[in-house]
């Protein structure tokens, strides 16, 4: 069975840091692509940050490049989301994401609020 379970979302303050984790299993994790998106109430799904199977290259959203970084650990089968300088548009609901080719899965989200 395929497990997505995202962790480390909470409320924070502007300018502050969080460090999201996702934790897999049911699939072979090493050879897909895995991603962060985000959904924030009344806008669309937006990709924040993908990572290649062997963390050789990394794409982010143009808003959050330079602040947040992605990680994997392939052996662990966990990708991470390092989060600094929180902003309160970064609140939204974010989610994680494996696709390789045609198959897909997602993860349900974990919440993110910044707040002052």
């Amino acid at each position: 069975q395929v497990q997505l379970v995202e962790s480390g979302g909470m409320s924070v303050q502007p300018g502050e840091s969080l460090r999201l984790s996702c934790a897999t299993s049911g699939f072979s994790f090493s050879f897909y692509y895995m991603s962060w998106y985000r959904q924030a109430p009344g806008k669309e799904r937006e990709l924040v940050a993908r990572i290649s199977p062997s963390s050789g290259s990394t794409e982010y959203l143009d808003s959050v490049k330079g602040r947040f970084s992605i990680s994997r650990d392939n052996g662990k089968k966990v990708v991470y989301l390092q989060m600094n300088s929180l902003k309160f548009e970064d609140t939204a609901v974010y989610l994680c994401n494996a696709r390789l080719e045609s198959r897909e899965h997602w993860g349900r989200g974990t919440q993110v609020t910044v707040a002052s």
